[in-house]
């Protein structure tokens, strides 16, 4: 009995092995040099298979973690997650790159891949097609973006990438104070006056060049108004007037008995 129980182990162990060898889980790539596995990779990029490509990437990392080709494949595989519209696994990837590779000649690019998925993960934060209520929103993409895109400009102004990357910012910079003054409207339709003029403030104190800044000066002429902060008010519209002098806001009521903002 011994004997049988011990030939059925061995048979199970054969059996068990041979299980392994079945065709459809064999690695193709298991032969693969690194020169091989970084022409397939790229070929699948090139073809949009971007799944494949971030297997075949991932395979020559693992496998030859000293080669030539093992940091273009770090790079090259955070922009397939970006291309396969996976994010946060680009954004990983490119941040690991930036730590590994401080000095690397590309390392631009990595900030700037990075900064595009945080862009466009959040793209349209502000937009206006989207039915969120914009006070529901996160911006924190949208600050992440802005803070790689800026890290960029700031270490390589020569980067190809330095312009788009500015040009990005400024449409950021208008997204995030546009967020806040949304967010002091939010409030000043509850008549949370103090909030309101709070969140107003802040949009102009930390976006000072932003568009959206005449709104939110306008905020806190209401708000400081509902409040019955006259001192306050004034200032606001002092502030206001010497930005602004043609806004929107109070050109209809310059002849009118009536504050300006109290036509609203």
């Amino acid at each position: 009995m011994r004997s049988l129980a011990s030939l059925l182990a061995l048979l199970l162990a054969l059996l068990g092995s041979g299980c392994g060898l079945l065709p459809d889980q064999i690695d193709e790539t298991a032969s693969w040099s690194a020169n091989k596995l970084y022409t397939e990779a790229k070929e699948a990029v090139s073809e949009g298979a971007y799944d494949k490509a971030i297997k075949y990437f991932e395979k020559l990392e693992a496998r030859y973690p000293y080669g030539r080709y093992a940091q273009q494949a770090q790079l090259e595989v955070a922009y397939a997650y970006y291309r396969q519209d996976e994010k946060a696994s680009a954004i990983a990837a490119c941040e690991r790159f930036i730590r590994l590779h401080p000095n690397h000649p590309n390392v631009d690019y990595a900030y700037y891949l990075k900064g595009l998925s945080n862009f466009n993960a959040d793209l349209g934060i502000m937009g206006h097609v989207s039915m969120q209520d914009p006070t529901e929103r996160d911006p924190k993409a949208a600050r992440d973006a802005f803070e790689a895109f800026k890290e960029l400009v700031a270490k390589y102004p020569e980067s190809k990438y330095a312009e788009d990357s500015a040009q990005r910012m400024k449409y950021l910079v208008n997204a995030l104070a546009s967020h806040e003054v949304h967010v002091a409207h939010y409030y000043m339709r509850r008549g949370a006056y103090i909030a309101a003029a709070n969140r107003a403030q802040f949009a102009l104190k930390t976006y000072p060049s932003a568009p959206a800044n005449e709104e939110g000066l306008f905020l806190m002429v209401k708000a400081y108004d509902a409040m019955g902060l006259n001192d306050l008010r004034d200032d606001a519209e002092r502030v206001m007037r010497h930005n602004f002098p043609k806004s929107e806001y109070y050109a209809r009521g310059l002849n009118r008995q009536e504050p300006w903002w109290k036509l609203w």
